[in-house]
């Protein structure tokens, strides 16, 4: 896997209340690492892919602008830290006991004109199914996977952050795109 081209990003947004005290935020993974195995038969294909949750980044400016205006350039760093500092906490990843997320291949189907991934997700200590739409591209030795996807919180296990008894609170359903470039492996002597 090519994790210098390789991109996920999470957009997560505000709630409640006092929403407007808040801001949405990009959750960004450049460091995914791992395997895809595309045989002849496509069908078949597998991967095993990590993501490292300690280099999570949060609200960089340069995504942030890719975004639109729900997500304005600027946020301070204290904010950026904030946010960072409770995803990773005790109450969401747990970064100190469970360094990584998993994404597991557990099989694909067509749904129409759409190719549809069953990805095993493993979040802490709880693995949850989602169906991923995708769309791929394979030329060569390189092959480059792109989706798009709702996915709520509580469907991986995780409680979304509240403040002030939800008065400004983190929406559940969350916005998932992901771009995977992988390589093929150069055959050894």
């Amino acid at each position: 896997m090519d994790s210098t081209l390789s991109l996920l990003t999470v957009r997560v947004y505000r709630g409640g209340p006092l929403a407007r005290a808040g801001h949405n935020h990009v959750i960004a993974s450049h460091d995914l690492t791992g395997v895809v195995y595309v045989p002849d038969d496509v069908w078949r294909t597998t991967f095993d892919i990590r993501l490292p949750v300690e280099a999570l980044t949060v609200d960089e400016d340069d995504l942030r602008a890719q975004e639109g205006p729900d997500f304005p350039v600027g946020v301070p760093e204290n904010a950026r830290e904030g946010t960072r500092r409770n995803m990773l906490g005790p109450d969401m990843l747990e970064a100190e006991r469970y360094p990584g997320i998993g994404l597991q291949s557990e099989g694909f189907q067509r749904v129409g004109e759409t190719l549809v991934a069953q990805v095993r997700v493993i979040v802490r200590d709880r693995a949850s199914s989602v169906l991923v739409p995708v769309s791929y591209d394979l030329r060569g030795d390189v092959l480059r996977v792109q989706g798009e996807l709702p996915l709520k919180q509580t469907d991986l296990g995780l409680t979304p952050f509240t403040l002030f008894g939800g008065a400004l609170r983190v929406q559940d359903e969350m916005k998932v795109r992901f771009r995977i470039v992988a390589r093929a492996a150069a055959d050894e002597p």
